[in-house]
């Protein structure tokens, strides 16, 4: 296809809002420019491609395009094929072997009228909206050459006195193009189903991901019953019941059971992630284990399933920076070959042989099909659309095109700490014990008295015991002095656990958990030390821990040339702890939030292309100013809509598939531009007939037709080979 460097605005529904259309039903864009949005379907003012729906439900839509295209394809064929084997049987065994001339070219018209007629009749259509409009596209330059040679053959056909006694053949006939004309609409017909075609299936993405949702729910009525309800009547509020093997309906929170639910669908991650009372769910995810009763907190467009089938098709219409090119080659590429078919048909009728008109006829029609520039067009938006599809498959989310451009380029990761880099949040990591104490049980008293603390250090111990299994039992006589630790009576026994001078009176570490506590203060973690009955028990170490998948990722992204950068706002102690057990070498530590930003464009200063990768609100400004923003997918709404990607996974292991799918998606297109041009850059000096005076060859427009269609075939094809990429 081909665009106007400028394009102005369509007319009529094309200028609505997308959102004011979006309120009378069914939107209409073009991928090629995503400005374009009507009600109803059919071409693009701007380029002539057919439009496509703006939103892809789970039950595929009838295409009415794509079912047009095939009709008259199939139609026009059988009144095409005739056409073809009088014209070519004349060539080979001579006319009145088969049909009296006269009457072979009557049945040829009569047979091909229709085939360009009405099997051509959207590309006149677009044709004469491009000449209308001052948008030339590869349909101005069908409708021309088809027109003209069909045209010509009419005349020939009925006037055949108009044309010179040196262009007329046997019985005084003018050479015909009817099979020219019939079967050039019959390609391009072909060309446009299997381009139909081929953009139907890659919004296969998508509904992939609408088919995560199941159709109904089980909602828990008034005396416990459950009533099976169509998705669109889960309200807020609403308890549902979800059995094992079925998918969960809407995001919400578990309000009963213990469950293993598996979210690899929609966050890439391998591994089924246990739930239990309070634990949030989101829609799509299977449940593998026991039944669970769960309230809906967010339902229909708000979901994250919802938001993410929204940005996968946004992604895929939006345009890469490399289409650019492709667009302003285009805006200049028709008028040249108008221009060259017009200089080819002057220089036939000058000085070719004769028939010269015939000649130069032939060499323009042909130079206006085969520079059809519709694989130019095609190169980078098919890429895009498989592409970022493909990446929706492994928990990838990509924004905009844009993103999925630059990521191939950075060279520098500025990665922020906690929760991206760790799990967020503490974690029991060691339990050192004095003699005479058992483990379990430690933990078992520890966790009990911890139960009356709303503490982050308690949550965590809290957290450690539940995994464990661990029965706990309410404490009594409970105190929690600020800044020092807690205190109370759990099962008859005193237990204290806090800092160390919490235990000045009584209880005091050994020096053996002293020594201990030194080292984990070293290793960046918390040293909270226990004692049962005023005896020192042990020491829990508790830190933020770090994501299984980090030190992996970070190694295969240095192994790729991207340098590596940690930013966090924690202690330096701390940061250099980690960053040590990550082989990172260079770290910003004690960074307020505000000046996360002032790292990045530090970077950028220095000729630096940078990516930020972030979970928090605090790294939304951070994620802004990089030239792609990394958000990873348990993070704040805020970080999310601040970066061009979201790794829904959470984890860095992402950010590798990402620059892997980065990589080939561009190489890719670049691909598609080169052979596009290439094809093209060869195929109008052919078509002119620069071969003639050497070999006597001239490219026919049939074969100049089929040509043309083998190309955008050629482009799509190779961009769906990006469905199979492996980004592991």
């Amino acid at each position: 296809m081909t665009h106007a460097p400028k394009p102005r605005p369509p007319t009529g529904s094309a200028d609505l809002p997308l959102k004011a259309v979006l309120k009378s039903g069914v939107v209409y864009t073009c991928p090629m420019h995503p400005q374009v949005q009507t009600h109803s379907s059919g071409a693009c003012p701007i380029c002539g491609m057919a439009l496509e729906r703006l939103s892809l439900s789970a039950k595929p839509a009838p295409n009415r395009d794509l079912a047009d295209m095939t009709r008259r394809f199939w139609i026009s064929l059988a009144f095409a094929l005739p056409v073809f084997v009088l014209e070519m049987g004349g060539h080979l065994a001579g006319h009145h072997v088969i049909l009296p001339v006269r009457f072979s070219d009557g049945v040829q018209f009569a047979l091909s009228s229709p085939v360009v007629l009405w099997g051509g009749w959207p590309f006149f259509k677009r044709g004469w909206t491009s000449v209308r409009t001052g948008r030339l596209n590869m349909f101005t330059l069908i409708s021309l050459s088809v027109g003209v040679a069909f045209l010509y053959s009419v005349i020939g056909l009925f006037a055949p006195a108009l044309f010179p006694l040196a262009m007329r053949g046997e019985g005084g006939g003018v050479p015909i193009y009817f099979e020219a004309s019939a079967m050039i609409i019959v390609l391009v017909l072909l060309g446009q189903m299997l381009e139909l075609g081929a953009r139907e299936r890659t919004g296969g993405a998508i509904r992939a991901l609408l088919d995560l949702a199941p159709r109904t729910a089980k909602r828990l009525v008034d005396g416990g019953e459950d009533e099976e309800v169509s998705l669109d009547q889960v309200r807020i509020g609403d308890r549902l019941r979800v059995r094992p093997g079925e998918k969960t309906p809407v995001d919400g929170v578990i309000l009963e059971g213990r469950v293993s639910l598996d979210e690899s669908l929609l966050t890439g991650e391998s591994m089924p992630v246990t739930k239990v009372a309070g634990a949030k769910v989101i829609s799509g995810a299977i449940n593998r284990s026991g039944a669970f009763v769960m309230k809906a907190e967010r339902v229909g467009a708000d979901t994250l399933l919802s938001q993410i089938v929204e940005m996968v098709a946004q992604a895929q219409r939006s345009r890469a920076p490399i289409q650019a090119l492709a667009d302003r080659v285009s805006g200049w590429f028709v008028p040249a070959v108008m221009g060259v078919a017009l200089v080819a048909a002057m220089v036939w009728w000058l000085v070719g042989p004769q028939p010269r008109l015939a000649y130069g006829l032939v060499a323009a029609v042909s130079v206006l099909i085969i520079a059809c520039p519709c694989a130019l067009g095609l190169a980078t938006p098919i890429s895009i659309m498989v592409g970022v599809g493909r990446g929706a498959r492994d928990g990838l989310l990509i924004r905009n095109a844009e993103a999925l451009e630059r990521l191939e380029r950075i060279d520098t990761l500025v990665v922020d700490k906690t929760g991206t880099l760790t799990e967020g949040r503490p974690a029991v990591t060691s339990l050192t014990l004095a003699p005479g104490f058992e483990a379990k049980a430690v933990l078992r008293l520890a966790a009990s008295l911890e139960r009356g603390s709303k503490h982050p250090l308690a949550e965590a111990i809290l957290r450690e015991a539940s995994e464990q299994k661990l029965s706990l039992c309410e404490p009594s006589a409970f105190d929690a002095p600020p800044g020092q630790g807690v205190m109370g009576v759990v099962d008859g026994l005193t237990v204290r656990l806090g800092n160390a001078r919490f235990f000045a009176s009584e209880g005091a570490p050994t020096p053996e958990l002293l020594k201990a506590a030194d080292e984990l203060s070293r290793q960046g973690a918390t040293a909270v030390f226990v004692s049962i009955d005023a005896r020192s028990a042990g020491v829990f170490g508790l830190s933020d821990p770090i994501k299984p998948t980090s030190l992996a990722a970070i190694k295969a992204l240095q192994a790729q040339g991207v340098r590596v950068v940690m930013l966090t706002g924690d202690n330096r102690q701390t940061a250099l702890a980690v960053a040590a057990r990550l082989g990172l070498e260079e770290v910003e530590a004690e960074v307020l939030p505000a000046d996360k930003a002032r790292v990045v464009d530090k970077l950028k200063a220095a000729g630096r292309h940078v990516a930020m990768a972030g979970d928090g609100v605090n790294d939304a400004p951070a994620l802004a100013a990089a030239e792609v923003g990394v958000a990873m997918g348990p993070g704040s709404d805020v970080a999310i809509e601040s970066a061009g990607i979201t790794l829904l996974g959470g984890d860095l292991a992402g950010l590798v598939k990402a620059r892997k799918l980065s990589s080939a998606v561009m190489r890719n297109i670049r691909q598609n531009l080169v052979f596009a041009f290439i094809y093209n850059a060869a195929g109008v000096p052919i078509a002119a007939g620069v071969l003639y005076p050497a070999l006597h060859l001239m490219l026919s427009p049939q074969i100049a037709a089929g040509a043309m269609a083998l190309s955008s075939v050629s482009v799509i094809t190779n961009a769906l080979r990006l469905r199979g990429v492996r980004l592991t």
